[in-house]
C-alpha cells in the first residue's frame, strides 16, 4: 500500500485554500480602509467643497516629480464666496449633471469614460480656455450653447446641445473647478495647464 506523500494530501491543501483565501479577505479589507481615507471629501488629497472659493494652480513638485494642485488665495466661483453647504450643494449638482447628461460616453473623468471628447479630471485648468480672466464666461457660454461656441480646436468633433439650465451650467462649471483641486499623483500626464497669474498665488 502506497503511503499517502503529505504536501499532496488533499486535506491540507484545502487547509492552505482556507489561510489563503482568509489572508487575502482581510488584506482586502485593509486595503477598502485605506482606500476610502484617501479618496473621501474633506481630506489632503481630495480638498472638501468650499476649495471652489478658493484659486486652483499647479506647481511642480520636485520630490514627486509632478505637477501638484496648489490651493491658493481667495477666488469665488462667479465672484459669490459660498459656504460649505452651499459649496457642496452646488459641487454635487454639476456632478449630478454629468450623470444625467451622459457626459462619460465622450469624455473621461478619473481615468473612467469614453475617449472621443478631451478629458475631464483638469477640464478646469485647462489652458484651451485661454486665460484665467475669461474662463468662466467662455466656460458658461459654451455649456449653455455648446453648438454657436464650439472649441474644437481643429478636430471638428463639436458637443451637441444638452439643454442644461445655467444653474446646471453653473454646478458643472463648479464640480470641475472642484476636481481640478484633486491631487491624481499626476494624472493625466503631458497636462499643459492654462496661463497661470503669478501675481495672484
Amino acid at each position: 500500500m502506497n503511503k499517502e506523500v503529505k504536501w499532496m494530501s488533499e486535506s491540507l491543501w484545502k487547509k492552505i485554500a482556507i489561510w489563503v483565501t482568509s489572508l487575502m479577505l482581510l488584506i482586502l479589507v485593509a486595503l477598502t480602509f485605506d482606500t476610502v481615507s484617501q479618496i473621501t471629501e474633506g481630506t489632503s488629497r481630495v480638498p472638501d467643497y468650499s476649495v471652489i472659493n478658493n484659486k486652483i494652480f499647479y506647481e511642480y513638485d520636485k520630490k514627486r516629480d509632478i505637477l501638484a494642485p496648489v490651493i491658493g488665495e481667495l477666488s469665488p466661483l462667479f465672484g459669490k464666496e459660498l459656504d460649505k453647504s452651499e459649496a457642496k450643494e452646488l459641487v454635487n449638482l454639476g456632478k449630478l449633471t454629468i450623470q444625467a447628461k451622459n457626459c462619460m460616453n465622450c469624455h473621461t473623468i478619473l481615468g473612467n469614460g469614453a475617449y472621443y471628447a478631451p478629458d475631464l479630471t483638469k477640464a478646469w485648468l485647462d489652458k484651451g480656455w485661454g486665460s484665467e480672466s475669461v474662463r468662466e464666461t467662455l466656460m458658461l457660454s459654451f455649456l449653455l450653447d455648446p453648438e454657436t461656441n464650439a472649441r474644437s480646436f481643429g478636430t471638428n468633433r463639436k458637443m451637441p446641445n444638452l439643454g442644461m439650465s445655467e444653474e446646471e451650467a453653473r454646478g458643472v462649471i463648479a464640480y470641475l473647478k472642484w476636481m481640478s483641486s484633486i491631487d491624481t499623483n499626476g494624472f493625466p500626464a503631458h497636462f499643459e495647464s492654462i496661463e497661470q497669474d503669478k501675481e495672484s498665488k
